[in-house]
């Protein structure tokens, strides 16, 4: 027989548990918060604004028109003007565009022959965002005072760069490597230390020799070889299964990862620091994977999302690995031409590492 009374008082003792920690209130509030806000206002699925260079060679009205055009279907943002198609290729290899637009010297005759495009559309292939951004403009129709409608056809031809078999998982699987990474060195760094805590073990490691610095860098050295070990196979099974490339350094691949991992960590030893127990270190994990898969551009557009959240993508590890990861195996860009994206990653980790030893030292003490 149930105790009514009983139960309430297990019932008012747990209420009170829960009011005492407030990391706990705070995620029962802060996660349905965070998704609702992501879901309904951040996230936004509408193929908008993507980066776009343009080589206007004709330079007449009707080109003019047809730049005019294109800004007014708001699915570019035309962001350079250059004068060669080289310039094109070097912007689509580094990222900073995903859509080159030719506007060749004759597009006032070719306007007229219905047979063929009057210009070509050079897209990063490699992201079927872009290439369903592609697909729209294909579909377009310039409109001119003084010259008629194209009669038929279409305005664009596209021309595929980085993935010519339109093959979703060349886009996919160089972005999971990101997101297995963060799932996995955060977590468990966050988890190993208050383990050690709760266990009393960190106190016998106290009153070793051994300091505070040498015992952050021994508990994090195994995970950045299973990070490692995690790349290693994600690659493995992307190259044998689904015929992934890396068209850029391999040596490249594995030094953006061990500078993610790193950042990662960091990370996740200041939650460490921050939590009382191991569910409140997973608390905190979760609370921060969540926005970082959905801002980063591994599942939405990015430059579809509000200014807000992009600011805030720009802080995220993922954000910056994704297009670092993204240009060395499918566009074959240099370490030297995604530097920022580098120095942004190695900015995240000084400052969290500051932080997680200031709070160590702290709770040490």
């Amino acid at each position: 027989m149930i105790s009514l009374r009983r139960l309430f008082a297990v019932f008012l003792k747990e209420v009170w548990q829960l009011k005492r920690d407030r990391l706990t209130i705070g995620m029962i509030l802060g996660i349905p918060i965070m998704q609702v806000l992501l879901f309904g206002y951040a996230i936004n699925t509408d193929i908008r604004h993507i980066h776009t260079a343009v080589f206007n060679e004709a330079n007449t009205q009707l080109s003019q028109t047809l730049i005019t055009d294109l800004q007014a279907t708001q699915v570019v943002d035309i962001t350079h003007y250059v004068n060669d198609i080289d310039a094109i290729e070097t912007l689509l290899r580094t990222g900073e565009i995903s859509i080159g637009v030719v506007i060749p010297a004759d597009l006032d005759r070719r306007i007229q022959e219905p047979e063929r495009p009057a210009a070509q559309l050079m897209v990063n292939g490699s992201d079927p965002i872009v290439m369903g951004a592609a697909q729209q403009l294909t579909a377009m129709q310039l409109h001119h005072k003084h010259q008629p409608m194209q009669p038929q056809g279409k305005l664009f031809e596209v021309r595929n760069y980085y993935n010519p078999e339109r093959r979703s998982a060349v886009n996919t699987i160089p972005g999971l490597i990101g997101v297995i990474l963060t799932m996995t060195m955060v977590i468990f760094t966050a988890i190993s230390l208050v383990r050690e805590r709760e266990r009393g073990n960190l106190e016998l490691l106290i009153n070793t020799p051994i300091t505070s610095n040498e015992l952050m860098l021994g508990k994090i050295l195994p995970y950045i070889v299973i990070g490692f070990i995690q790349v290693s196979l994600v690659l493995s099974l992307g190259y044998v299964i689904f015929d992934v490339p890396i068209i850029g350094r391999v040596l490249d691949v594995y030094i953006v990862t061990l500078v993610f991992v790193a950042a990662n960590l960091t990370l996740g030893i200041l939650f460490s620091t921050l939590a009382k127990s191991q569910l409140q270190a997973l608390q905190m994990a979760i609370f921060v994977m969540l926005p970082s898969i959905l801002l980063s551009g591994f599942m939405f557009p990015f430059n579809a999302m509000p200014q807000l959240a992009q600011w805030l993508a720009e802080i995220l590890p993922l954000t910056h690995f994704v297009r670092l990861i993204h240009g060395v195996m499918l566009r074959g860009a240099s370490l030297q031409e995604l530097w920022p994206e580098l120095l942004a990653l190695m900015v995240f980790t000084a400052v969290t590492l500051l932080l997680a030893i200031k709070r160590f030292h702290k709770r040490l003490d």
